[in-house]
């Protein structure tokens, strides 16, 4: 029986580390299209969650500074096979575009590389795969006429005060909404997430991500040693970050360019490659590892930029799992869930929609690449070589 046990968990920890490393290597478009796609394949394809769970953990990711659709990942796995799940889950979606950024960092610095109808046509690929992302949660997250009247004055907020503090306070004014209006309704859509985390471990996470957060700065002064300079300042812009990827591009910058480690050129460089690669976009952390110190230097910068993200996930999601049980608790759930949507479709406008449709030949092709997806079930790969293929033919015309 122990060993049938033991069999079944390598299967499951294997099958997570094949499907996450197919959404790494076919995920396009930044965090926003992420959730897409691992709602498409987590939710409508493997059923490893339901919807109502995926929204869940959508809200938290929120609520959490880091890389959001990277915490989503990672609790899916750890859902679905423990820590070593989430472990699994996380290298397969990242692995992929960090080597390819190592590599580039590497050898391919002085070589004009010419990939813009690519990238566009993987920037119509996001838009095909978001819209249906949104049209799927809408349906399930809005369904009465209060909470589509959330989602909207979160659209509206977002779209007129495109910044941090607006996505923010309608979160927490959407949190306040839903616990006033539904406190005392019961949510039919059960969430069947059972989280194999005690509260105890959560604790040692969080109380790892605060201390590392408040050693590694006192550590680097008194032993002037790169590496640790190098580990503090990576971790510690991935423990500032709210609102997704595209946000630590300045607090990258602002650590590493002025101070002279890397060059402005090389960084504009990297990061333009980084838009072009599938998976989180916090991987551009592993082009500048490597810029500085080679192969080991974007393999540390990585672990460095997504551990609080690790840690924040797996501490939170212990008292995650109890407080969404809670009747009042769950109304106020059920009012951020409403303004996920709102924030979605701002994402979707600004700057998803508005970065890849100019012409109505984009428009056109999005409309192709959202028939395939959902009218003719073809599987996201198939998607997202189409839509670079089109591109590029499109901008050779």
């Amino acid at each position: 029986m122990n060993h049938k046990k033991e069999k079944s968990k390598v299967h499951t920890w294997w099958e997570i580390l094949v499907v996450s490393t197919k959404l790494g290597l076919t995920s396009f478009g930044g965090p926003i299209a992420h959730l897409g796609y691992f709602h498409e394949e987590y939710v409508r394809r493997k059923k490893w969650i339901n919807e109502k769970s995926y929204a869940d953990l959508v809200a938290l990711s929120q609520f959490l500074p880091g890389p959001a659709s990277s915490q989503v990942g990672i609790g899916i796995g750890v859902l679905r096979g423990g820590v070593l799940g989430g472990v699994l889950s996380f290298l397969g979606f990242t692995l992929p575009s960090v080597f390819v950024l190592i590599l580039f960092a590497l050898f391919m610095q002085t070589t004009g590389v010419e990939l813009t109808g690519w990238i566009h046509g993987l920037k119509l690929v996001a838009v095909a795969i978001v819209a249906h992302a949104i049209i799927g949660m809408a349906k399930k997250l809005t369904p009465d006429l209060k909470r589509k009247a959330i989602a909207l004055l979160a659209l509206v907020v977002t779209l007129l005060w495109h910044t941090l503090a607006a996505q923010v306070g309608i979160i927490l004014l959407a949190a306040c909404l839903g616990y006033v209006m539904y406190k005392h309704q019961d949510n039919h859509v059960k969430s069947e997430m059972s989280f194999p985390l005690s509260r105890r471990f959560g604790i040692i996470c969080l109380s790892l991500f605060v201390g590392l957060l408040l050693l590694l700065p006192l550590v680097r002064e008194l032993t002037s040693i790169q590496w640790i300079d190098m580990f503090d300042r990576f971790y510690r812009s991935g423990s500032l970050v709210f609102g997704g990827g595209h946000v630590v591009l300045p607090l990258l910058e602002r650590e590493f360019v002025p101070t002279g480690l890397v060059s402005e050129e090389a960084f504009l460089a990297g990061y333009g490659v980084t838009q072009a690669v599938p998976g989180p976009l916090f991987t551009f952390a592993a082009y500048l590892g490597a810029t500085m110190n080679g192969w080991l230097g974007g393999l540390m910068a990585t672990v460095a930029i997504f551990l609080p993200a690790f840690l924040l996930i797996l501490g939170a999601i212990p008292f995650w799992d109890q407080l969404r049980r809670n009747p009042k608790v769950n109304g106020a759930l059920m009012g951020v869930n409403a303004a996920v949507v709102g924030l979605l479709l701002s994402a979707f406008y600004q700057p998803i929609w508005i970065s890849a449709v100019f012409e109505p030949i984009d428009f056109a092709l999005v409309a192709i690449l959202f028939s395939m997806l959902v009218y003719w079930k073809l599987p996201p790969w198939v998607i997202v070589v189409t839509g670079a293929i089109c591109g590029a033919i499109v901008s050779a015309l």
